[in-house]
């Protein structure tokens, strides 16, 4: 491409991103310090439910803690697991059928930022002891992201992402 093209499509594509925003977008309000440290307390509580949860109740208790909204989605690893609440949903039921027993721990770096009055972000490291109907210990650890969202009685998770964190092969541990 010659010079002279390559600049005028330099210049169109760096004002094509110059545009005010639509006005019917919502202006950002900061959170106040304390309304942040709220939902800092409140989403650090919902993750240690969450947790005891699975660890007592296995992995039906991730239903209770998924959104049901279409926004809901899941991935681990790089991969989109499950796309939407429905298949969250089927593959949480699934689960219920190969793994008897799961200790969730989240890890002491739990992080949380508030992003809006109903919205927070969470990441923590974990580590998961799973044990399938036919016996076989499973150990997996790694890195879990997600953003939560205040919903009528409770927080969910609006999307997670689980990273696992690999082993001295090469392969994943999850």
């Amino acid at each position: 491409m010659p010079r002279r093209e390559f600049s005028v499509l330099l210049i169109a594509l760096a004002l094509s991103g110059c545009r005010p925003a639509p006005a019917d977008l919502p202006k950002y309000q900061p959170l106040s310090a304390r309304r942040e440290s709220a939902i800092t307390v409140d989403v650090r509580g919902f993750a240690a439910d969450v947790a005891r949860d699975v660890t007592e109740e296995g992995p039906a208790a991730w239903r209770k803690y998924f959104s049901d909204r279409p926004p809901f989605f899941m991935a681990a690893d790089g991969i989109l697991q499950f796309p939407d609440s429905a298949a969250a949903a089927a593959g949480i039921q699934a689960l219920t059928r190969t793994i008897r027993h799961i200790d969730l721990k989240w890890g002491d770096d739990l992080r949380v930022d508030a992003l809006a009055p109903d919205l927070a972000m969470i990441a923590t490291s974990y580590h998961e002891n799973i044990v399938t109907i036919s016996g076989v210990h499973l150990d997996a650890s790694g890195y879990f992201t997600g953003v939560v969202e205040f919903q009528g009685s409770g927080w969910r998770f609006r999307n997670a992402h689980w990273s696992s964190a690999r082993t001295g092969d090469g392969g994943s541990s999850k």
